[in-house]
Order: C-alpha cells, then sequence, then structure tokens
C-alpha cells in the first residue's frame, strides 16, 4: 500500500473510533518511517503514543497525546507476510496506541519524568551537561533497552569499559571499538547498523548507582562508534 493509501485508510478508521477515546488525543499521523524491533528480527514498530502536558498545570486532563503510525514498518511486514491484512493491523495498532493515551493518564507522574528525560536528551545532543541515568526514565521496549523520542538507548551496567563494544540490534550482533579517551558514563553514538532507528541508536556504559554517587556527578563521555558486523553473523 502506498504511503497516500496509507494516510487515507488511518483517516478512515480514525473516524470509526468513539469520540471519548479520542479526549486529549491532539493528533494521528503518520510517518514514513520504519522502526525495527530493538531486539527481534523481522519484528518493527508500527506505532507509538507520545504524551506530552499540554498546560501549564499536570493535572490529568491537561496531559494529551500524539499517536503516530509508522508505513514503513507496515510496509516491511507486508513484505515478509504475503498475507498481510493492512486493515486489520492498522485498526489493532491505532486502538492499541489509544489506549496507551489512556495509561498515560492514569499514570501522570510517570509522564512528568519522561518530559525530564526528554530535556536531558536534548542536553546531550547540544553538548550540554546533562544526567548520566536520564534514559531510564523513557519508554522501556526490551529488556535493557530503553526509547526517549525517537533514540533507543542499549544501557550497560559495568565495573569498567569493557575493550570491545558488544551488542545486539534487531536480531544482529556487532561490534565496534571504543573512543579513544571514553570514560564512564559513556554514551557512545552508533553509525553503520542495518535497519537504524528513526533517531539515534545509543550505547550507555554505566557504573550501578551508589551512595557515592550522590556526591559525585561525573559529566558523562560522549561519542561515536562505527558498527561492525559480529564474527558469523
Amino acid at each position: 500500500m502506498r504511503l497516500d493509501d496509507f494516510r487515507a485508510l488511518v483517516a478512515r478508521l480514525s473516524k470509526e473510533v468513539p469520540e471519548e477515546f479520542l479526549d486529549g488525543i491532539s493528533e494521528i499521523t503518520v510517518s514514513p518511517r520504519a522502526v525495527p524491533h530493538p531486539t527481534r528480527a523481522d519484528i518493527f514498530t508500527l506505532g507509538h503514543c507520545i504524551p506530552f502536558h499540554a498546560g501549564d498545570t499536570a493535572a490529568a486532563d491537561e496531559i494529551q497525546s500524539r499517536v503516530v503510525l509508522y508505513h514503513g514498518s507496515f510496509r516491511a511486514l507486508a513484505e515478509l507476510d504475503p498475507d498481510f491484512d493492512w486493515r486489520t493491523e492498522t485498526w489493532e495498532t491505532l486502538t492499541h496506541e489509544l489506549r496507551h493515551h489512556l495509561e498515560w493518564r492514569a499514570r501522570e507522574g510517570a509522564l512528568e519524568a519522561f518530559d525530564e528525560a526528554a530535556e536531558q536528551n536534548f542536553a546531550r545532543m547540544d553538548g550540554e551537561p546533562f544526567d548520566p541515568s536520564f534514559h531510564l526514565s523513557g519508554e522501556a521496549v526490551a529488556e535493557g533497552v530503553y526509547q526517549v523520542d525517537d533514540d533507543f538507548f542499549l544501557d550497560r551496567v559495568v565495573r569498567r569499559l569493557p575493550e570491545v563494544l558488544e551488542f545486539g540490534w534487531h536480531g544482529r550482533s556487532y561490534r565496534a571499538t571504543v573512543p579513544a579517551g571514553a570514560v564512564l558514563p559513556a554514551f557512545l553514538t552508533v553509525e553503520g547498523v542495518d535497519d537504524p532507528p528513526p533517531g539515534e541508536l545509543v550505547l550507555v556504559f554505566r557504573r550501578r548507582g551508589g551512595l557515592f554517587d550522590l556526591f559525585r556527578q561525573a559529566r558523562p563521555f560522549t561519542g561515536v562508534v562505527a558498527a561492525e558486523p559480529a564474527a558469523g553473523d
């Protein structure tokens, strides 16, 4: 199904949703992107509910959400499955993301932490100081994998940086070389993986938090690494 046809399908199905389930939904939109699952091959994220505070207060009725459906992900799955039912999958994805909106309203406190994580991520990308544990307040999408906006963070708790960085993404194994001068905590943006996320893929290496961390806040090391397929992959 072409992108324009998919947009038309989403628009038609959105009109079939009962009005009360759309309360607080600012937008239902379609992105051309494909969003690969962080750990499983041949699995793609079809939609995403992005919550935000609409007003100055933190009241639950001020929480709104933007629902995004990813045409690229639908198309990738349709290419893998000749019996892929576009209408059924679109309806199930749309209603699933609307349920997420209701869940966000029910746990309004978690949204505040999510908002702060987004702010800290902007600081990271702008080269400013940031909280080295901010990604843990993002959305947990798999074990040890967190999503903040379009960026995915592969979290690793270590005593020291390994000599070789080994990690998995979308069902494949990779390795990378540690940048010169890298120290803990380290946020390493990965380039070169197959089926990259729509934003950045970031390896996070950090020590386990303890009492000493309350008195010492290390400035995170940031850098870029090139991914290479691991042997045998």
